[in-house]
């Protein structure tokens, strides 16, 4: 690869629970080289799993050269944008404050930026992605889990702490069904993520007596991909997960509107690929519960961000934000 003149890169990190994915990216969003994956939780100490994080990613900070790398970005599981540090992440194997900022910028011997997942998904999506050009709006994450970022006036919504915008975990049936890892009960996530379509097909098929093809699977084993392709072909029983599932989106949505009234809301994720059959209950639920001076006004859009680099950009986006 030639490497222009005076150009700047941005290493872009993804720590995901199994895999840790990276990146070299350009200002266009153009990923020119990726680091070699890592697993994540093959490592004891952070230490260990940074000093593997640097050996996966040499050869190509050195295919552009150390000197044009302006910064890493680190998006974590409870990265705290503040300090730097991932706070006692459920899904990492170092359960502490671990100082990971620090440690990956003593590594390279470059400044390094962190925020959690989601929050860098917004990022990338207001650098690179469907919001470009937005000051105010919303990404949703619907994939294993429920992941947001809130954009307000240009600026990601952090909170006093670091650790604002998991709407996720926002209660939206009180009382309703218990989450899995948290034991909140009725929170948006519980319904509304991959699992939370596993958990609402396996109540309806036990519920209802209509003849679905989801029948033929073993429940213990069922998964969101086999109630999506049985939606898909037309089975009632499984569009009707879709459509209850759109519906509490849409009253969740209805009620983030209300509090930060952005532009759009981003949907992005494993989830969003029913398409309409998630997108049509979503729109008009969240419609049918705005007041009238929102109603009609917000753009509800899909991600059009590459799935598999979509992380890696939105961590590669702190580092434009890095003063000089």
């Amino acid at each position: 690869m030639t490497t222009i003149a005076n150009q700047q890169y941005a290493i872009g990190v993804d720590i995901g629970g199994t895999s840790t994915k990276s990146g070299i990216v350009n200002h266009r969003g153009e990923i020119v080289s990726y680091g070699a994956a890592v697993v994540t939780g093959k490592f004891a100490t952070p230490e260990a799993f940074v000093d593997e994080l640097y050996t996966a990613l040499a050869p190509a900070i050195q295919q552009v050269g150390l000197e044009t790398i302006k910064g890493i970005g680190v998006g974590a599981p409870n990265g705290n944008y503040y300090t730097g540090t991932v706070d006692y992440a459920p899904n990492l194997p170092w359960r502490s404050v671990v100082p990971f900022a620090r440690l990956v910028s003593e590594k390279f011997g470059c400044p390094c930026a962190l925020t959690n997942d989601a929050n860098a998904t917004a990022l990338g999506e207001m650098m690179y992605g469907v919001a470009t050009g937005m000051k105010d709006f919303i990404t949703i994450t619907l994939g294993t889990g429920v992941g947001s970022g809130i954009v307000a006036n240009g600026h990601v919504l952090y909170g006093h702490d670091g650790f604002a915008g998991e709407l996720g975990h926002t209660i939206i049936r009180p009382g309703g069904r218990k989450h899995w890892a948290t034991n909140l009960c009725g929170s948006l996530e519980a319904y509304c993520s991959a699992t939370g379509i596993v958990l609402t097909a396996k109540e309806f098929l036990s519920q209802r007596s209509d003849e679905s093809v989801l029948r033929h699977y073993n429940l213990d084993e069922l998964t969101s991909k086999q109630v999506y392709e049985a939606a898909v072909k037309g089975d009632a029983l499984a569009q009707e997960v879709y459509r209850y599932t759109g519906q509490i989106l849409g009253e969740a949505l209805a009620n983030f509107v209300m509090f930060s009234s952005p532009e759009a809301i981003v949907l992005f994720g494993g989830v969003i690929k029913a398409g309409d059959l998630i997108m049509q209950p979503t729109k008009e639920h969240m419609e049918k519960n705005l007041l009238p001076i929102f109603q009609n006004k917000v753009k509800l859009v899909f991600s059009d961000l590459n799935e598999a680099d979509a992380a890696i950009l939105g961590a590669s986006a702190l580092v434009w934000e890095m003063k000089a």
